[in-house]
């Protein structure tokens, strides 16, 4: 259940990022800054994109996007093509015409949305750069963080899976595994990111604070 990472090691740059101002939720407020950008250097420490690429979950997804696709796409056949009436009650040609290509385009853009989501952690000179792609990027300073700690989560228990979430223990955004680094803020509320390199992660952060 790995997600796929990488790290980018002492000096190496990257962008700034995008502030989420973080209202409603007890969150840190988190400046606005230009958006998320790897041409950009920023003075950049340590870097993680991850991916869902749990096995057991595109086991669900793929058949639940790809069935309107080959079912559609059968019933397409028969009654275009072949002139045979699909189903006890068929649709009119012109309605399966236009619903068939959209329910393959459904399908389809589901599984493209799913291989699009990455989490983002950069550790850079200006803060904690989090991007949950296709949320908006979020900001923390380091005078922010009162406490930063590797630890082993319960996903399903603590959170109710991965994701944007939240529990008992505050927020969390993850996208696989049981390891992330765990954040607590001067104004008390929490926050743990998921990483595959939690210890990496933790060290990077508690050297700029």
């Amino acid at each position: 259940m790995s997600a796929d990472s990488e790290v980018t090691s002492e000096g190496t740059g990257a962008s700034a990022i995008g502030g989420d101002d973080g209202a409603g939720d007890g969150s840190p407020v988190a400046a606005d800054t230009p958006a998320m950008n790897d041409a950009d250097a920023s003075g950049l420490e340590f870097r993680e994109v991850q991916r869902f690429r749990q096995w057991w979950l595109w086991l669900l997804l793929l058949p639940a996007a790809l069935a309107p696709v080959g079912i559609f796409g059968y019933g397409m056949v028969q009654q275009l093509l072949l002139g045979r009436p699909w189903g006890d009650r068929p649709m009119s040609d012109t309605a399966l015409a236009v619903v068939g290509p959209l329910a393959a385009v459904l399908g389809l853009g589901i599984l493209g949305l799913f291989q699009a989501i990455k989490l983002t952690t950069e550790v850079r000179d200006d803060g904690l750069h989090i991007r949950f792609f296709p949320f908006r990027p979020r900001r923390f300073r380091f005078d922010e963080i009162h406490s930063c700690d590797a630890r082993t989560y319960r996903p399903l228990a603590e959170f109710g899976g991965w994701g944007m979430r939240r529990g008992r223990g505050g927020q969390a955004c993850s996208v696989s595994g049981s390891s992330g680094v765990q954040l607590q803020f001067v104004n008390g509320s929490k926050l743990l990111i998921g990483s595959q390199r939690a210890d990496d992660l933790a060290r990077a952060i508690n050297r700029r604070r």
